[in-house]
């Protein structure tokens, strides 16, 4: 086979091709000697999904179904072509986005905690109009986040590690964080971003501020964040945290002003028909030898 695939549908509109399926709930396929293109199953994040990049001498793509490849990145070598799901979760990462910011800003977790005791709990809550919002990490996942917001009446500033129209460079975040009141990470977790929500980040947020978490848990410094939740000065919603999962008897669980959902930001139907058309259109260029999309990282460069 030349091309080891985690989509079944994407593998049987490939059907004129060397494809096989792997999805990572069969075993792993005896003979990988040929494979070139290896779109490594989606799930909870595995090590064991990338161990059989290992053995494919011939190797040439790894491809994930995620906008994250952190996970991927140390069964890399040399030579191998890297690229990611950008495009494949963006609509379904910025409704979670936008949903976690409402349910935080509006106090719906509140609410839902007193109609299960029975108790009408009426109050005044910041809600998001006017908010001002900043978008650390303003890939296809932050655009589509500040898409959903323009009908919120937010006033919407951007922050990259790389500056552009519209869109300020990570170096001046420092003077932003004081005038956001929800600061929205979508940034993909490296070297430079790893532990970038840390203790001095957080005092530079305005009181009050909420802080939503799309990235990867491993970007923000949970004792610090605990520490400034514990003190009520901040409120979170984190779709991701570290650990991940969280265990049940976590200090976050129990924390005021946060709310959490499982890394569930990606998962809704939009997300298997997209990627199957990812797949056939990555494994069609690379069958025709035209360039591939979604080019991330080349290991060893």
């Amino acid at each position: 086979m030349r091309y080891l695939i985690s989509h079944p549908d994407a593998v049987t509109e490939l059907g004129d091709l060397d494809v096989a399926l792997y999805d990572g709930t069969q075993p792993v396929p005896e003979n990988l000697d040929d494979v070139e293109f290896y779109a490594v199953p989606y799930g909870i994040i595995d090590p064991r999904l990338c161990e059989p990049i290992a053995r494919m001498p011939r190797l040439r793509v790894v491809q994930t179904v995620t906008a994250g490849y952190d996970h991927v990145l140390p069964f890399l070598r040399p030579g191998l072509i890297l690229a990611n799901g950008r495009g494949v979760h963006d609509a379904a990462t910025a409704e979670m986005a936008v949903a976690l910011t409402l349910a935080a800003r509006r106090r719906l977790p509140d609410f839902v905690r007193a109609g299960g005791e029975g108790r009408w709990t009426s109050g005044w809550s910041t809600g998001l109009a006017d908010a001002r919002v900043l978008i650390v990490g303003y890939g296809s996942i932050g655009a589509a986040i500040e898409r959903r917001l323009a009908g919120f009446e937010v006033e919407i500033s951007r922050v990259a590690r790389t500056a552009r129209p519209g869109v300020r460079p990570v170096s001046e975040i420092a003077e932003m964080l004081p005038q956001a009141d929800v600061v929205i990470l979508t940034t993909p977790l490296t070297p430079e971003t790893e532990g970038l929500v840390d203790k001095d980040f957080l005092a530079r947020m305005a009181d009050g501020a909420l802080l939503v978490n799309m990235s990867r848990g491993r970007v923000v410094d949970t004792t610090a964040l605990l520490a400034e939740l514990d003190g009520r000065r901040l409120h979170a919603a984190l779709d991701v945290t570290e650990p991940e999962p969280l265990p049940a008897d976590h200090p976050l669980w129990s924390a005021p002003n946060v709310l959490i959902s499982p890394h569930a930001g990606g998962l809704t139907d939009a997300m298997g028909p997209r990627a199957r058309r990812l797949l056939v259109d990555q494994v069609r260029r690379y069958a025709a030898g035209e360039p591939l999309v979604n080019v991330v990282d080349r290991a060893g460069a």
